[in-house]
């Protein structure tokens, strides 16, 4: 698995309940530009259209030695899962406060590209300055065990 875009500020945002893999419809100049590596997953977020689940806000930069050149960055682009894991997330975000949100963007062993969804839940100011702590004291930690050896 080769991981192509991380989502890192989703971890700090957000608090990840459960994940999903989802696989995502591309033409062929955006696979080219995603393998290039011209991709940002920040700022982006799943959202279910007419039953079926769709990527919004996905920045790909156009492929530059693409035949046409569309600037279609942030167009919507659709999910491919399972009925039934749609069903379920349908039931999770009619939950008040759950959103979906892609953590990665990444190849298989097959070479397609998979996207990483998470069902996250925001955190308040609090809950992020807790995390920070508990980071700090982790650090710390990790910074007296290695002094002692």
């Amino acid at each position: 698995m080769k991981v192509i875009a991380e989502n890192r500020k989703a971890f700090f945002d957000y608090e990840i309940l459960d994940r999903l893999e989802a696989g995502i419809v591309l033409r062929g100049d955006e696979v080219k530009a995603i393998r290039a590596g011209q991709v940002s997953l920040v700022g982006s977020f799943a959202a279910i259209t007419n039953g079926q689940l769709f990527l919004l806000n996905c920045n790909i930069s156009p492929y530059s030695h693409a035949y046409q050149k569309d600037d279609d960055r942030t167009r919507s682009r659709k999910l491919l899962v399972h009925k039934k894991e749609l069903n379920k997330l349908i039931g999770d975000i009619s939950r008040k406060g759950i959103t979906v949100i892609p953590l990665k963007l990444y190849l298989n062993d097959r070479g397609l590209i998979k996207v990483d969804l998470g069902i996250a839940k925001h955190k308040k100011a609090v809950n992020k300055k807790e995390s920070i702590k508990e980071r700090d004291i982790k650090r710390q930690a990790a910074r007296e065990i290695r002094g002692r050896d």
